[in-house]
């Protein structure tokens, strides 16, 4: 367990845009929680994009390697949640840069992005993020380095034949402002054409969750297959995504286990907490070692995993005997 509390404010989550302020105004007491911010010999601000199960754990294990690595009573962390707010999240970072923090953290491409946006000097380090290359059209910021979280999409296309081997179309749904998801749905996209090239894709993006369900329930028929990639809005919506497809039994392969866990069959995944304690150590690196994050490469969790939800397996109509080999049950 963290020896420092760390405030994410779940409660909030639903709580309108205009109520933002009251939303912020709570994060900002945890420097006192974790020291006089005077008093630390390097001050962090922490961007987490929405509150997902993914980023929250990614977000615990980058504070625990921190902690391990420059010493708990010498770092003092600033944490705050966007609720998946571009406005939110310039607003918090930019009260970083005022600051002057040592470094920042940013949790999922949009946090990147927007801590890039606002400070070319500070260390920015990321974690859940999909590919930097295609968040910053091939010219990644000197001052930006860290983890991706992506898992061999190859395998994944291949996870899906190795369930279904007849599954003739496949749907593959994600956010429209996501553009990790949109890298990830052409590029499983054209991995499932070379196993089989005579599978047809409906690629279903949508805007919002009401636009999402509409068009999931226009498309759902006539799927065999459904893939969602690494997508915090659908993360953010599992449960809606399940409402919506449970009455054809409609089997998702699933980016990650925090989508898998709520409606997914199965996923090849890492382990964010993991992550996030590789994403700390790089971040030691840079303030304890002095090195530059334009010299530092792009890592990863190179331990990934394939998982199945047992009680997707049942509602399916699926037993044990239906699993491919090499796959463990999700939380065990």
């Amino acid at each position: 367990m963290l020896e420092t509390p760390v405030l994410f404010l779940g409660d909030f989550r639903l709580m309108k845009k205009r109520h933002l302020t009251l939303v912020t105004l709570p994060l900002l007491t945890l420097s006192t929680l974790t020291g006089c911010s005077k008093k630390a010999d390097y001050n962090i601000g922490i961007i987490q994009w929405v509150e997902i199960d993914a980023l929250t754990r990614a977000t615990k294990g980058f504070i625990s390697a921190v902690k391990e690595g420059l010493g708990s009573n010498k770092v003092d962390f600033e944490v705050k949640n966007a609720y998946g707010e571009n406005s939110a999240a310039s607003s918090m970072i930019n009260s970083f840069v005022n600051k002057r923090k040592n470094l920042i953290m940013a949790n999922a491409t949009p946090s990147v992005i927007a801590a890039a946006n606002a400070t070319d000097s500070i260390p920015i380090v990321g974690t859940s993020v999909t590919t930097y290359e295609g968040a910053f059209d091939e010219r990644i910021p000197s001052n930006v380095t860290g983890t991706s979280d992506l898992a061999d999409l190859s395998a994944q296309a291949q996870m899906i034949f190795d369930w279904f081997p007849s599954a003739s179309t496949i749907g593959i749904l994600y956010c429209e402002s996501e553009s990790n998801s949109k890298f990830q749905s052409s590029e499983i996209s054209k991995a499932i054409l070379t196993i089989k090239p005579t599978a047809k894709i409906e690629v279903i993006t949508f805007t919002q969750t009401d636009d999402m369900v509409l068009r999931l329930n226009a498309k759902k028929n006539n799927l065999d297959v459904l893939y969602i990639p690494t997508d915090n809005t659908c993360a953010n919506n599992a449960s809606s995504i399940h409402d919506t497809i449970s009455d054809v039994n409609l089997p998702i392969i699933a980016g990650e286990e925090g989508i898998c866990k709520v409606c997914g069959l199965a996923t090849l995944t890492i382990d964010y907490y993991r992550l996030g304690r590789i994403t700390g150590e790089m971040a030691v690196e840079i303030l304890k070692e002095g090195k530059s994050p334009k010299d530092m490469a792009i890592r990863y969790d190179e331990q990934q995993e394939k998982l199945y939800n047992p009680e997707i397996l049942a509602e399916l109509g699926l037993t044990e005997t239906d699993v491919p080999e090499g796959y463990r049950p999700i939380g065990e």
